[in-house]
């Protein structure tokens, strides 16, 4: 019965809804976790333990940190400062990814689509240009860009935190080939786009009617809320317990004359956290069943060891673009040896690279893509995949390079 649900489940969350309920793929995972509990797989205790608490916390404290800059505007003002240079529109192009790239390396790449993309929509239909490259540029970037440290991301969160894994060191891996694939990618991007950079003068009538919900710039909260990143990475080179030194930063800026308690909760994704909890139940129900380590005592014997660098970038960037990198995430590093950072290194790597094949790889290019509609701009699965398939064999070539290199 456990292989069934679990089965079930992954499939629901594939597709990411199911024929005439409005149920959404965390509401799916949710459902195939309580139903492992039902089913008698897993008792309550033993699913409640199975759900990696440190991973959660580190997640929920860096949204609140990262919602101290969304309320005090830092965002809105930082996309519209970067819109100054559309008159050159490939260095534009360049500076958006670098700079996006650079912020989802340090906060969340979903907050920062969420954030950029309403603001760029307008601006560039605007000035006429041709909002699909850039968009494109933006999720592509920030996924990229994310890819490079441990809290770039949620897959990377969970693999650091269930590794162990030394931020540093995490870094010093992990940045190199992600800021060759991120110039690769602009590369790409410009040649695919070459002469589409500007609309038909009939086209460029873009809507302002959700402008007035943008957050104010405020001087004084956006500095508070950069000494808090700036904490945050100096606690995480420390000895201290991650989660708890980002949690205890969330917690002073909680400390405020201005920024409600509720509004900066309010901002927290608990979609996301939700379906980590769940995923965490429903893979420990399917490890329950016996049957992951009976395959993998196949394949071994068959000399196929697919947690390997290689072959694990591989299937990483196939499962991600199967169920999306998270819930491949959670799937894959049950299975992955502990001891040998490289493995989880390029599971990270490979998972965050996967979300820039398909829209369904990462959550940062469904944002982007249903943030744009309402402005007029529709990004289709054919126009994504044009870009998106070229751009994930060439970041999986650059990382295949860079293992090669390492060993």
């Amino acid at each position: 019965m456990g292989v069934l649900i679990f089965f079930l489940t992954y499939l629901g969350v594939a597709v990411g809804r199911f024929p005439r309920l409005a149920i959404d793929r965390t509401g799916i995972a949710l459902l195939g976790a309580i139903a492992m509990v039902v089913a008698g797989t897993l008792t309550a205790e033993e699913a409640f333990a199975s759900v990696h608490l440190p991973t959660l916390l580190l997640l929920y404290a860096l949204m609140i940190v990262s919602a101290q800059l969304r309320l005090g505007g830092f965002y809105t003002r930082l996309a519209r400062d970067l819109t100054a240079w559309m008159d050159r529109p490939a260095f534009f192009l360049f500076l958006l990814m670098i700079v996006s790239g650079g912020l989802a390396s340090v906060l969340a790449n979903d907050i920062i689509c969420l954030a950029f993309t309403p603001v760029l929509a307008v601006a560039l239909l605007r000035r006429g240009l041709n909002p699909i490259p850039f968009l494109l540029g933006l999720a592509m970037g920030t996924n990229l860009g994310s890819a490079s440290t441990i809290i770039g991301n949620p897959q990377s969160m969970l693999i650091g935190q269930m590794a162990r894994l030394d931020f540093g060191r995490f870094f010093l891996w992990c940045a190199p080939p992600s800021f060759a694939g991120l110039l690769a990618t602009y590369g790409l991007l410009l040649w695919l786009y070459r002469g589409k950079f500007y609309l038909p003068p009939t086209d460029n009538a873009g809507s302002e009617s959700q402008e007035t919900h943008w957050p104010l710039y405020n001087r004084r909260q956006t500095i508070k809320g950069l000494i808090a990143v700036a904490v945050v990475i100096g606690l995480l080179f420390s000895p201290f317990p991650r989660e708890w030194s980002v949690l205890a930063v969330a917690g002073v800026l909680l400390l405020s004359r201005q920024m409600h308690t509720r509004s900066m909760l309010g901002l927290v994704d608990w979609h996301l956290i939700t379906l980590f909890a769940a995923l965490f139940i429903v893979v420990r129900g399917l490890n329950a069943t016996g049957w992951p380590e009976r395959i993998m005592s196949v394949l071994e014997n068959s000399r196929f060891s697919w947690h390997h660098p290689y072959p694990l970038s591989v299937l990483t960037i196939v499962l991600s673009n199967v169920v999306s990198n998270v819930p491949a995430t959670v799937l894959l590093c049950h299975h992955i040896p502990l001891g040998d950072p490289v493995r989880w290194y390029v599971l990270s790597l490979s998972a965050t690279y996967a979300g820039n094949l398909l829209p369904i790889g990462s959550m940062a290019n469904l944002i982007v893509m249903e943030q744009a509609v309402p402005f007029g701009v529709h990004l289709s699965l054919r126009e994504y995949a044009r870009a998106g398939i070229p751009v994930t064999l060439v970041n999986l070539a650059i990382l295949i390079l860079w293992i090669a290199y390492r060993s």
